[in-house]
């Protein structure tokens, strides 16, 4: 039974998910027949040099097929083995393999604030130069784990994101926030970028999965507010108008929470204060009737209207409010003062609209 194992190489059932896999036998018997898979490519490796390759198939060692093995006969077997190292190579697409890490920091276009890349996802590769991999790579050992081959691939793949994909957001002005919408250019440069750094190793990426740039929590929480101040200030035209506005939206917010006198009174200081921020400093303004020189509320005096201060002059006709004297709009409702109709000087009889003399005694109105 041994000799007849010996008589067919091929990659047994529960080694063929490995990316290489060495026959652990170094004297390989004449008229042995290696089987490669569909998948595979086979190498045989002599003093540490690929002396002869295999496609998929079946091969008879001593075959005229592979007459480089004739010269490693070996005299004290009397011809009857070889001496070579035998490793099958998978070149099938190889999935699953994972990276991540951090990028660099960038300013985003946006808001100008300088945040840090992370980058997270997956990729797949694939063996397109059996003989670089063995001699450049993983050299003459049994690869049981093929995390040793991903983990440099991964490397590579930092290594450009870090200097290729960043210089890209930067000069074509990509916004942090919205860096997703650009993952189909960005995947093809890193793929791009990689397969050249990795050409000498003989693998090659395929594609890659779950791509996802992100930021710390920190960051994307600092970003995404100031992204929201910075989109609502031009909304609303300037700074200082969406700084009044939210002065304003805080207050009646206190109100609503309150439901009290004097939350209307700091609404109308917080609106107040809006204004005065949207328009600028004034000069020499004296403070509004109602409130005293201590700054605290003293109310309108006896006999105004509610919210109102009292005046001297015209009573307005829908509230009774008294307004100054020449007051054109009520300062209680903001209705339009109603004219007082004049009168003779003479007589006193009430005067018409218009009337140039008096209709009581003649008098001219003049």
């Amino acid at each position: 039974m041994a000799i007849f194992g010996r008589e067919f190489i091929a990659v047994p059932d529960d080694r063929k998910g490995q990316i290489v896999f060495k026959w652990p036998d170094i004297s390989i018997r004449r008229f042995t027949q290696a089987i490669v898979n569909a998948d595979e490519m086979a190498l045989f490796v002599n003093t540490g040099r690929v002396v002869q390759t295999m496609g998929p198939g079946r091969h008879q060692v001593d075959a005229d097929e592979l007459p480089g093995l004739g010269i490693l006969i070996d005299a004290a077997t009397a011809g009857r083995a070889y001496r070579a190292e035998l490793y099958f190579v998978g070149t099938r697409e190889f999935t699953g393999f994972t990276f991540g890490g951090r990028i660099d920091e960038v300013q985003d276009a946006q808001t100008g604030l300088i945040v840090t890349l992370r980058v997270f996802g997956d990729y797949a590769m694939r063996v397109v130069d059996p003989v670089r991999l063995i001699t450049n790579l993983v050299s003459t050992v049994d690869v049981r784990d093929n995390n040793k081959i991903a983990s440099w691939v991964s490397d590579q793949v930092l290594k450009v994101m870090r200097s290729d994909i960043t210089t890209q957001i930067v000069r074509n002005g990509w916004p942090i926030l919205g860096l997703m919408a650009y993952s189909a250019d960005i995947e093809q440069a890193v793929i791009g970028g990689a397969n050249h750094q990795l050409q000498a190793y003989g693998v090659a990426l395929t594609r890659m999965g779950n791509f996802d740039i992100n930021l710390a929590p920190e960051d994307a929480a600092q970003l995404k507010t100031l992204a929201k101040d910075t989109s609502y200030s031009r909304l609303a035209g300037s700074f200082n108008q969406y700084a009044a506005g939210e002065m304003a939206l805080g207050a009646g917010q206190g109100m609503a929470k309150g439901g009290n006198a004097v939350g209307g009174a700091f609404l109308a200081a917080g609106l107040g204060a809006g204004a005065a921020a949207a328009a600028g400093p004034v000069q020499g303004t004296p403070p509004p009737t109602g409130f005293v020189a201590a700054g605290g509320y003293a109310g309108p005096p006896p006999g105004a209207p509610a919210g109102q201060p009292a005046g001297t002059g015209t009573a307005c006709s829908s509230c009774q409010a008294t307004n100054p004297p020449g007051a054109k709009f009520c300062m209680g409702c903001g209705g339009q003062l109603t004219a007082t109709s004049p009168h003779c000087t003479n007589c006193g009889t009430e005067l018409a609209t218009g009337a140039r003399f008096c209709s009581g005694c003649g008098t001219a109105s003049g």
